[in-house]
């Protein structure tokens, strides 16, 4: 079987959008030479409209959210943001993790959604969808100009990462921890390197998460640990090894989040499991 699989990509596949009105057809000889190339990153600036989400879930544990990024390079397959790149009118396969979109006016139109009468202020979560320190982050640093803005107005704020780039920012988040305004959560769904490599192939080791998780307990930020997602046949049997590291680097809380497979996603996993998983994908899928 010829592998499908780019490396340091997760997604073995560019289907569709589902609102995808005309459909094209590649010929066989040129879907086989575009399949050979390296899938580049592209960034593009793009300006929010607003920059806070709010949802009413009973099963969502916040009220407002903020996603610096729309896409995400790291490129987890599971991720259940990937069908948001349909909106678009990109695939939620390899586009969502190689046509990356930061918000420039993040920090200005944040400033305007605390200005407006009647804002109501309570924590705001960043990277519910997309993760606040992927790649870009390091030179764009969209991500940082909020936490600062959260520190000068001292606004109660919550991350979730999956990556170590967050200790960059532990002077600003050691301050707000200083005023009980902040939260670290950091997602570590597997500790085996190989396992990493295909599932979420652009993230930092788990040993750096894990190192990142230290630092920002030694500097008294409230810090806690995402298994997620659990994935039946793939992942479920480490649930045990990843409590005890992550206990062990510091954590006090830890959570978990079963696998969701809204809209494409289900066909882009089920491609996934097929490539590197054959044998168990019938029993993973059940």
């Amino acid at each position: 079987m010829v592998s499908r699989a780019h490396k340091g990509r997760g997604a073995v596949s560019r289907p569709a959008s589902r609102f995808e009105e005309r459909l094209v057809e590649l010929d066989e000889a040129i879907a086989h030479e575009q399949a050979g190339r390296l899938p580049e990153t592209v960034l593009r600036a793009t300006r929010a409209g607003r920059i806070i989400s709010t949802n009413t879930s009973p099963d969502i544990p916040f009220d407002q959210s903020i996603n610096p990024y729309q896409g995400c390079e790291h490129g987890c397959v599971y991720c259940y943001a990937r069908p948001t790149h349909s909106y678009l009118d990109l695939s939620p396969g390899l586009d969502f993790e190689t046509r990356i979109f930061y918000k420039s006016n993040a920090a200005a139109q944040l400033l305007a959604a605390w200005e407006k009468p009647g804002y109501e202020c309570k924590p705001i979560t960043i990277g519910a969808n997309t993760d606040p320190y992927q790649p870009a982050e390091k030179s764009l640093e969209v991500t940082r100009q909020l936490l600062e803005l959260f520190l000068e107005h001292r606004h109660p704020v919550t991350l979730i990462t999956k990556s170590h780039l967050v200790v960059r920012d532990i002077d600003l988040l050691a301050e707000l921890a200083h005023h009980r305004l902040c939260s670290v959560a950091i997602s570590i769904p597997t500790i085996d390197d190989g396992l990493k490599r295909i599932m979420e192939p652009r993230v930092p080791s788990a040993a750096s998460r894990l190192a990142a998780m230290r630092a920002l307990v030694e500097q008294n930020i409230p810090t806690s640990a995402l298994v997620a997602p659990v994935i039946p046949a793939i992942n479920d049997t480490e649930i045990e090894a990843i409590l005890e590291a992550v206990a062990a680097a510091g954590a006090n809380r830890a959570h978990y989040i079963f696998l969701r497979l809204p809209h494409e996603l289900g066909d882009i996993f089920s491609a996934w499991l097929e490539e590197h998983f054959p044998e168990r994908k019938e029993r993973v899928l059940s």
